[in-house]
């Protein structure tokens, strides 16, 4: 009897930790982007997170309703300054204000550990919005030293890759020139801060631009030729690593070698409109399901093979309500109710429906009640 339940005890133990730790292994965040009128409520979003252990969330702005929803969870939660935002938070005690507001009181149960000030400020066309960033991001960080919150929450931007002029080969990265006037005080400021540089790269936009010469294996991680950088004779396989060292490139050639590069937002649209080459369920799952194996095995990219890749996955659902192409709202993972668009494929990686948390509990509940007969039996026998 003891030997069944022990046996029994075993295969509990290795179901459980077959379907928790290819999530919890990876490290990887994923964007909760909430453009939309047809969303689970936070509570469930948060639920749904918990189930998946995924334990790092960034968000686009600082809705109380989602922090509330997140509290108690554990999962590190990045919250967003909207663009709009910006001219007022160069004024101290309006970013002061705003901190004690939108995150101070929430910091004993929700872990927010960085506001992302403003996003994809830089490389569009409001050179005022851009003259407003740096300042917003230093009275930010300035307000969060003088409330003690400094060595809790960092403060950082996010780009668009549109702020390089040269992308390949990857050693020859460098930002555009009307850039650098912007780009190298934010350097001179993350170093200071020890805070990182977020870039929100695409491969699927190099792809849908050039279909004919960009090779699709190459931008989906795939089996490929790949691409050799001839100044350092180091190869590529895909085009993200490729795009990552460039931004290195380009941020030493600024003068600056201490700052990290963290990728705030990838992923691949499972539709789009008839222009939109390879938006498609397929190519979507292929993206990230090879983008997720990677960062299980913790690679680094061929210029720094050492140094494990952080990424956000974009995004957690398809928005209904996003402008653009069709694209722009089916880069979800998720439909709306929770289902899934596509499977990851590999069976540590399977993202389950929201309503799989039941059966969770379910096992749980197995699994205590065994080691009650367990502990029982063994007292029987004594």
């Amino acid at each position: 009897m003891a030997v069944i339940f022990t046996k029994l005890l075993l295969l509990m133990l290795l179901t459980l930790s077959e379907s928790f730790v290819g999530i919890l292994s990876i490290g990887v965040g994923v964007n909760y982007g909430r453009i939309a009128n047809n969303l689970l409520p936070p509570s469930q979003v948060s639920d749904l997170l918990k189930s998946l252990n995924i334990n790092r969330v960034k968000v686009y702005d600082a809705d109380p309703k989602v922090l509330q929803a997140f509290a108690g969870t554990d999962i590190e939660l990045i919250i967003g300054l909207g663009n709009e935002y910006l001219q007022r938070m160069r004024d101290p005690q309006q970013a002061q204000t705003w901190i004690q507001q939108n995150v101070q009181p929430y910091l004993s149960q929700t872990k927010i550990t960085c506001i992302n000030v403003g996003n994809e400020v830089l490389g569009g066309e409001d050179t005022q919005l851009a003259s407003y960033l740096l300042p917003a991001m230093k009275t930010m960080y300035a307000a969060l030293v003088s409330l003690g919150l400094n060595k809790q929450v960092y403060i950082t931007t996010a780009h668009s890759l549109q702020i390089l002029a040269n992308s390949f080969p990857p050693s020859q990265g460098s930002f555009r020139e009307d850039m650098v006037q912007y780009i190298k005080p934010i350097l001179d400021f993350h170093a200071q801060v020890d805070s990182p540089f977020f870039i929100n790269a695409y491969p699927y936009f190099a792809y849908k631009s050039d279909p004919n010469n960009v090779k699709l294996e190459y931008v989906l991680f795939e089996p490929n030729e790949g691409s050799l950088d001839p100044n350092t004779n180091l190869k590529y396989d895909n085009m993200l690593y490729a795009q990552i060292d460039a931004v290195y490139s380009a941020i030493k050639a600024l003068g600056h070698t201490d700052v990290e590069v963290k990728i705030s937002e990838t992923g691949w649209p499972s539709k789009g409109d008839e222009n939109e080459a390879g938006a498609t369920v397929q190519n979507a799952g292929i993206y990230n399901r090879n983008l997720m194996q990677r960062m299980q095995q913790g690679q680094g990219t061929p210029a720094r093979p050492s140094q494990p890749i952080d990424i956000y996955i974009f995004a957690l659902f398809n928005e209904n309500e996003k402008n653009g192409p069709t694209s722009e709202r089916n880069f979800g993972l998720y439909y709306p109710d929770g289902t899934l668009v596509y499977n990851l494929g590999v069976k540590s990686y399977v993202l389950p429906r929201i309503d799989y948390s039941s059966s969770y509990k379910n096992v749980l509940s197995m699994f205590k009640l065994l080691i009650l007969l367990i502990g029982s039996y063994c007292l029987l026998k004594r």
